[in-house]
């Protein structure tokens, strides 16, 4: 199991678990018990389930989970329905209510495997204003980097970064077999398929953020 970060652990750290493929039950625990607030998305409450952890709150249609019966366990409080014809996804409902209660440093959990338009979808949730910061899904860990971020535990793995709006520049990394320094990475452009060579990795955006994407598997 991949580390969990120190960087990316805030007192006001929420943790959005949707559907699709996502951490080991185990990683998934381990990412509530650093949360501050946990909110499932429709069959994000199945992953819960799977994995003991008890969601603060359950929003969404629920047209994906596995049994309506599980929301029998949560007072009316603790669940928001909404419609199936509406304007925004479980995924995008799940992060707005969050923002919303201040919890302004959120991680998903889950999404991969799925629909591709799913999958886009909740990569470009990292194009908007308030974006999450990190998603884990069973193989990658998505991170939202701005400034400096330190990795560790990466030694050994693939790293691959993607410019978050027009443009990432001013780059600087340590620890990755091709270094990024120098690049000027534009919307359309990516790096992928680096190679972390050492412990910690290091990667610096003067300009700009990246998303970066670590391949644990």
């Amino acid at each position: 199991m991949p580390p969990l970060l120190p960087h990316v652990r805030q007192t006001r750290s929420g943790l959005l678990v949707i559907g699709g493929t996502g951490p080991s039950p185990a990683r998934l625990s381990e990412c509530a018990r650093g949360a501050g607030f946990v909110v499932a998305a429709d069959s994000g409450l199945d992953s819960c389930v799977a994995a003991g952890v008890v969601p603060d709150l359950v929003v969404g249609d629920m047209d994906s989970l596995s049994d309506p019966a599980l929301l029998g366990g949560f007072p009316a409080e603790r669940v928001l329905l909404f419609p199936r014809d509406k304007d925004e996804t479980d995924t995008e409902i799940g992060l707005r209510i969050l923002h919303e209660r201040g919890w302004g440093h959120v991680t998903i959990a889950g999404g991969a495997g799925g629909r591709i338009d799913h999958l886009l979808g909740v990569a470009g949730l990292f194009e908007r204003e308030a974006p999450p910061a990190r998603w884990i899904t069973g193989r990658e860990d998505l991170l939202l980097v701005s400034g400096e971020a330190v990795f560790p535990g990466w030694a050994g793995s693939t790293v691959s970064v993607f410019p978050v709006g027009d443009q990432a520049a001013e780059l600087h990394s340590e620890g990755l077999k091709w270094p990024l320094d120098g690049l000027e990475l534009r919307r359309g452009f990516c790096g992928i398929s680096n190679v972390a060579e050492a412990d910690p990795v290091l990667i610096r955006v003067g300009f700009g953020k990246l998303l970066v994407v670590h391949s644990f598997e």
